[in-house]
């Protein structure tokens, strides 16, 4: 027998995901203002491919990885995000940040306050629900502050993906409603804790969706469910 939901929640978030795979969906199939936008501002996008994406997770001393931390000195500031009207710079910024996080500095809660205010203030198109889901459960936050555990991460590159620029170039103008752009970034995150210095680092990339009006800096929309190449 099929369920229905008692979460008076449940259908406001089931139709602002909906409106963000929509807004996505229009990104992918009618991007059209960004040619003349990356014109104008002298930008090219790149055509790299992005690995799969993966979110934080707590690492052990046992955990096998692929290379050692950025050099840190001491707690990292909670991420603040850039002024910029560029998509592809924003979303570089805003993939580090999100990749990023230190439990010897701040707390969960501080660290969700602070990625909300990378969010577009215009509601009907913040997914906050995608950002927190990239942040570590409760339960596994208090494990991680526990060992001191902080991640780090280094951006290798940015750029639209393949499907969002041929739409761009098939319509231009479908991007003018909402100016959302789709962006891809790809890097590493490099993950440290007590009495492991060395740590470990493994490959991220995921694409996240950008809005950057003419008139006002760059915001983040949300994170998309997969990536898009």
């Amino acid at each position: 027998m099929a369920q229905h939901s008692t979460h008076p929640g449940g259908a406001s978030r089931v139709r602002r995901r909906a409106l963000l795979g929509t807004t996505v969906l229009v990104v992918l199939v009618a991007l059209a203002g960004m040619a003349a936008y990356l014109t104008r501002d002298g930008r090219s996008p790149s055509n790299t491919s992005a690995p799969p994406s993966s979110s934080p997770t707590a690492a052990s001393p046992s955990a096998s990885s692929s290379g050692p931390p950025t050099p840190r000195t001491g707690p990292r500031d909670l991420p603040a995000p850039p002024k910029t009207h560029n998509p592809i710079a924003y979303g570089k910024a805003a993939a580090a940040a999100l990749w990023s996080y230190d439990t010897r500095a701040y707390s969960r809660a501080e660290l969700r306050k602070a990625l909300h205010g990378w969010l577009t203030k215009e509601a009907k198109y913040a997914d906050t629900a995608s950002v927190d889901k990239v942040v570590p459960s409760r339960m596994l936050w208090k494990e991680m502050a526990a060992n001191k555990q902080f991640a780090t991460a280094k951006v290798h590159e940015g750029h639209f993906p393949n499907a969002f620029t041929q739409a761009l170039q098939e319509d231009p103008g479908a991007i003018t409603q909402a100016y959302v752009y789709a962006v891809t970034v790809s890097g590493k995150q490099s993950i440290a804790w007590k009495g492991s210095p060395d740590g470990g680092a493994e490959s991220r990339s995921t694409t996240l969706a950008v809005q950057c009006r003419p008139d006002h800096p760059c915001a983040l929309v949300g994170v998309m469910p997969s990536v898009a190449p």
